[in-house]
């Protein structure tokens, strides 16, 4: 095992925390309540440095459409600046500004087995979906789908977070991520930190319109910041039962209810718990659910939209995150350049 010819890194003197996007599509509820907030409040403790990015390369494996990848990505960093994000203490980027990324992904990939990626849940589900359909196992299968996991630790390796925060269907990323880090520090040096994946216990997978997953591949989303109107609309589609105003309803079965749960106090949860049991009509509950969301997201609405007339303030913050996060980027890169003997003859 050789040892690396250590440059000048920025010290590494916080925790680490690292958050992403993918750009493909507007930021919902989901979105706000798995990634966005609890990333937006870690930003704010003093013992932390933060690292929040678009994954606009990310977004490549999943849509052709380079105006919707556009616009996802103004919307996106729309979103967070609107929520708070306090650029001066966070290093908020684009992927596609750090160019060492797709570099480190490469080295990375060297070290990848590829049993580790046959493993990905994204490629077993669509080889899975492949046979039911009497198709070659890898037909569509894109080396995007296939590695996804290696750029994925490239985004987080890049940093060397600590703390990752994903949904409970994101876990076996970070996994991977820490093996193929592990892989490359056994042969080259200890060149990374090993990171962990949390997943808060207030941030589970939110419940879409039909009652599953809230995800735009199933087209079932609440839009974060859809106008007053739209926004009840969207509330008012969550699919419910036939029980009548009057009859217990179970809250533990219900979207609205776990809706509700993500944005209320545990004092409004009881409260809630207790008009289920009561037997509330289920447009009542979707009319309270309606101003609890739009109370807690009605000014930052105001500013995503002021934010969206100003692309050109957007594109300056994140040309300045992007020399931000490089300074952390380039040494790293530098470093790991060296460590794996792609160096100069001269020095």
């Amino acid at each position: 095992m050789s040892s690396p010819i250590q440059n000048i890194l920025p010290p590494h003197d916080k925790q680490r925390i690292l958050t992403g996007i993918t750009t493909t599509g507007t930021p919902h509820l989901g979105n706000y309540v798995g990634a966005i907030r609890p990333a937006i409040e870690a930003s704010q403790q003093a013992d932390n440095l933060s690292f929040y990015f678009l994954a606009d390369f990310h977004a490549l494996i999943k849509s052709q459409e380079p105006e919707k990848i556009h616009l996802s990505s103004m919307e996106i960093a729309a979103t967070w600046l609107a929520l708070g994000l306090d650029t001066d203490n966070a290093v908020f980027y684009r992927q596609s500004d750090v160019p060492e990324i797709p570099e480190l992904c490469w080295l990375l990939t060297c070290m990848a087995a590829k049993g580790l990626m046959n493993r990905a849940h994204a490629y077993k589900a669509a080889v899975q979906a492949n046979q039911e359909a009497s198709q070659d196992a890898d037909f569509g299968v894109t080396m995007g789908l296939y590695s996804y996991p290696v750029l994925m630790a490239a985004d987080i390796l890049m940093f060397n977070a600590d703390r990752v925060p994903v949904g409970k269907d994101q876990i076996q990323h970070v996994e991977m991520a820490r093996d193929i880090a592990a892989r490359f520090n056994h042969h080259f040096g200890e060149n990374f930190t090993l990171p962990q994946a949390v997943v808060g216990d207030n941030v589970a997978v939110l419940q879409g319109l039909d009652g599953r997953k809230m995800s735009k591949s199933y087209n079932n989303t609440i839009p974060l910041f859809l106008p007053e109107k739209q926004l009840k609309k969207h509330i008012n589609k969550i699919k419910t039962n036939l029980l009548e105003p009057g009859d217990p309803k179970d809250p533990d079965t219900s979207t609205v209810f776990q809706i509700w749960e993500a944005f209320a106090t545990p004092e409004q949860t009881a409260e809630m718990r207790q008009a289920f049991a009561d037997g509330i009509a289920w447009g009542e509950a979707k009319k309270r659910l309606f101003e609890l969301v739009n109370n807690e997201i009605g000014d930052a609405r105001e500013r995503y939209n002021t934010l969206l007339e100003q692309p050109e303030h957007i594109e300056e913050i994140l040309q300045q995150g992007g020399q931000k996060a490089r300074t952390y980027s380039q040494p790293l890169l530098a470093n790991l350049r060296q460590a794996v003997g792609i160096r100069s003859f001269t020095k």
